[in-house]
C-alpha cells in the first residue's frame, strides 16, 4: 500500500513527460520525418493515413489508374508529389483539393490523354508540372493559365496530333519557351507525314490556312432565326413561282386554241 502511495501522483508526471506518439503511418509505406515512401506497393488508391506534416509523397510504381473526387486528406504542407509509373488514365477536377501548397508535381509515364482546367485550379503554388510520357495529342493553354506560379513544364514523349488544334498551344509554348523543358523532344506523332516533325520547328506560316471555327452567340441565334424565315420564304417563293408558270401555260394554250380551235378540239 505504501508504494502506491508514492508512486500514484508519479504516474501523472511520468505521462506528462513521456514523448508524443509519432504519427501513424500507411502499413505499406515506410516513413520519414516530413516524407512518406509508397513506391512499389502494388497501391490502387491514395493511402488517407498520412500525416498532416508531409512534405513529400512518393507514390510512383503503382496501380493508382484513378484520382476521384478528394483522393488525398488535408495534407496543407505538402510540397512534393510524384505519381509516375501508375497507369492514370484519369483526374477529377476535385481530385487535387487540399493541395494549395504543393509546388512539384510528377504525373510522367501514365496514360493521361485529357486534362481539364480544373483539376490544377487548387495548386496555386504549383511551380514544376511534369506531364511526359503521356498519351495527350492536345493541351489547351487554358489548362495551363491555371498554375500563376508555374515556372518549369514538361511534355516530351506525347503523341502530339499537329493539325490546326495544336495551333494554341503552339502560340502559348512560343511566348513561354523559358518554361518548357526540353523544348526539341515534343515531337508530332500526327499525322504520318509529320511524324517526329519538332513543334518549335513551325513558324507563324505554317498556320495560314487554319481559322477559328467557333461561332459565337450572335452566329447562332442569327442562324437559328433567319433559317427558319429563309426555308418558310422558299417554300412560298417557289409555289408562286409555280403557279406563274402554270397560268402562263395555260393562257398561251386558250390563245393558241382560239386561233387555231380546230388543231385544240383533235387534241
Amino acid at each position: 500500500m505504501g508504494y502506491w502511495r508514492v508512486a500514484g501522483p508519479v504516474l501523472p508526471l511520468l505521462l506528462l513527460l513521456r514523448p508524443p506518439l509519432s504519427p501513424a503511418c500507411p502499413a505499406a509505406c515506410r516513413c520519414f520525418p516530413g516524407e512518406v515512401d509508397c513506391r512499389e506497393r502494388g497501391l490502387r488508391q491514395v493511402p488517407w493515413s498520412l500525416s498532416t506534416n508531409t512534405s513529400t509523397l512518393w507514390l510512383g510504381y503503382n496501380f493508382i489508374t484513378v484520382l476521384g473526387p478528394r483522393s488525398f486528406p488535408p495534407l496543407p504542407g505538402l510540397r512534393r508529389l510524384s505519381l509516375p509509373h501508375n497507369r492514370l488514365e484519369l483526374i477529377h477536377g476535385q481530385a487535387l483539393l487540399g493541395l494549395g501548397a504543393l509546388q512539384e508535381l510528377d504525373l510522367s509515364n501514365n496514360y493521361l490523354s485529357v486534362l481539364t482546367p480544373e483539376i490544377f485550379l487548387p495548386l496555386t503554388s504549383l511551380a514544376r508540372l511534369n506531364l511526359g510520357s503521356n498519351r495527350l495529342g492536345e493541351l489547351e493553354p487554358v489548362v495551363l493559365s491555371a498554375l500563376p506560379q508555374l515556372q518549369a513544364l514538361l511534355l516530351q514523349d506525347n503523341p502530339w496530333v499537329c493539325s490546326c488544334g495544336i495551333l494554341p498551344l503552339w502560340r502559348w509554348l512560343s511566348h513561354n519557351r523559358e518554361k518548357v523543358q526540353e523544348k526539341s523532344l515534343l515531337l508530332c506523332r500526327v499525322p504520318e507525314q509529320l511524324n517526329k516533325y519538332p513543334i518549335m520547328a513551325f513558324g507563324d506560316e505554317s498556320f495560314r490556312q487554319c481559322q477559328e471555327t467557333s461561332l459565337s452567340s450572335e452566329h447562332y441565334v442569327t442562324f437559328f432565326i433567319i433559317g427558319p424565315f429563309s426555308f418558310i420564304a422558299s417554300i412560298f417563293f417557289c409555289t408562286f413561282m409555280g403557279s406563274v408558270i402554270v397560268f402562263y401555260h395555260n393562257v398561251r394554250r386558250e390563245s393558241h386554241c382560239w386561233r387555231r380551235p380546230r388543231v385544240c378540239r383533235v387534241h
